[in-house]
């Protein structure tokens, strides 16, 4: 899909309150409510909106650690990448899976309610799976900025 100057300025909207109405985003970038609210639909359709979510205070739900861990495999086989990564898939706790190049192979961003926990989690996906190599952790102090907005 081509974006033109109306869809980035719709996304733009969007991506700092998906709750925006039609009506404001429409008078605020020269196009009715129907054209906004078609054009969103479109962006929905054609996957360039992948999910409007509510992003939720991890520590106001019982998630109060957030750990960044890096994993490297003995072989990065394709059969191993692609299992880990269906594994990462199912586990709530982690929040963010990227597949690396580099001297890891994967980076995770989990969500702990505390070191306990997340020792019981590496335990039962670090541990016990023979193709990791190694792990390292790294315990987040501060968020400072977490964002998916796209300078657009």
């Amino acid at each position: 899909m081509i974006l033109d100057g109306f869809d980035l300025a719709i996304l733009r909207y969007l991506q700092q309150n998906c709750r925006h109405s039609a009506e404001l985003i429409g008078a605020d970038i020269g196009l009715s409510a129907t054209a906004v609210q078609r054009r969103i639909r479109k962006l929905r359709e054609e996957n360039v909106i992948k999910a409007e979510v509510a992003i939720v205070a991890p520590q106001a739900v019982g998630y109060p650690l957030s750990i960044v861990v890096e994993i490297a495999f003995k072989q990065g086989l394709a059969d191993v990448i692609d299992t880990f990564k269906q594994d990462m898939q199912s586990l709530a706790e982690v929040q963010q899976c990227f597949y690396l190049a580099g001297d890891f192979d994967f980076m995770l961003i989990v969500q702990a309610s505390d070191m306990a926990a997340y020792e019981r989690f590496t335990r039962a996906v670090f541990f016990v799976n023979e193709n990791i190599v190694k792990f390292r952790t790294t315990v987040v102090m501060d968020t400072v900025k977490q964002s998916y907005c796209l300078p657009i």
